[in-house]
């Protein structure tokens, strides 16, 4: 009677632990993780590219707002005839304005994006979800920069004139840029947490009137009554139009800038990490 032996199969090595995409952006490197932002900025630029229309607003909103302003209020503000004045007060006021709202647009994009399932493949695929939402902002801020380069070739073209020096300029549009970032992050947190993007652009408003039209950007807050200049003080868009303001015309900068900066990283730090987290937890 024969007998007929088996052989275990040798054990095999473990192979390499499949990468959870939901759960893997804590085992990405930097290096890594800036390949992703560069490659999702490719492709929100070729989608801009493939749908210029959405530049419309960029390209036509600073010619537009800077001529409403200044022959509509330039001529009550400065008096009838001196509205090259008030060009150069309120230009770096509009930068301001610009920032804020570019950075609109980004909520309703990401809401967009999850209606159509564009965010759903990304969370599936390994790679930090917090590179998704700065591609965004990288892009975003892009268009930023070509809305504030027509708003001051406008700006020159009505008589706006730098009375400091070319650094102090882009000093003025650099600070324009972190502040703008910051309010980006509030924008992807309402795009996140609204069901649609009507919702998102009336949230928007209803945050975007009061801080604009409460603001230094437009008239000086000496003409306004005391509650309301009690408000503009506070008005993290005043200290940036009141920074920009004195970096373009030469004036004491004062507290300003750095008041500027303080609420840029206080929004940045409480809004970021909860557009990241509700990132991940959408459904």
């Amino acid at each position: 009677m024969s007998t007929v032996t088996t052989t275990k199969p040798a054990p095999t090595a473990p192979g390499p632990a499949p990468v959870d995409g939901r759960s893997g952006e804590g085992r990405i490197g930097l290096r890594a993780n800036l390949r992703h932002i560069g490659a999702l900025v490719r492709r929100n630029a070729l989608q801009i590219k493939q749908d210029p229309e959405s530049m419309f607003d960029v390209l036509f909103m600073p010619i537009i707002f800077t001529l409403l302003f200044v022959f509509v209020f330039g001529g009550a503000i400065s008096g009838k005839g001196n509205q090259a004045e008030y060009v150069n007060y309120v230009v770096p006021g509009l930068m301001a304005m610009m920032g804020m709202n570019i950075a609109m647009a980004v909520g309703t994009g990401v809401n967009d994006d999850f209606k159509k399932g564009v965010m759903d493949r990304f969370r599936s695929m390994p790679i930090a979800r917090s590179s998704v939402l700065l591609a965004k902002i990288v892009v975003e801020l892009g268009r930023m920069m070509v809305a504030i380069a027509i708003l001051l070739a406008v700006g020159f073209i009505l008589g706006l004139s730098i009375k400091s020096s070319v650094l102090d300029l882009f000093l003025a549009i650099g600070l324009s840029a972190v502040f703008g970032s910051a309010l980006m992050w509030i924008f992807i947190l309402l795009g996140l947490t609204m069901k649609t993007a009507q919702a998102v652009q009336g949230m928007a408003m209803l945050v975007l009137m009061p801080l604009q039209f409460g603001s230094s950007i437009f008239a000086p807050p000496t003409t306004m009554p005391g509650w309301l200049q009690a408000f503009t003080d506070y008005n993290p868009l005043s200290n940036l139009a009141d920074a920009a303001r004195a970096l373009i015309n030469g004036t004491p900068v004062g507290d300003s800038v750095w008041m500027t900066l303080g609420w840029s990283l206080a929004i940045t730090l409480v809004t970021m990490p909860l557009a990241v987290r509700k990132f991940r937890q959408k459904t």
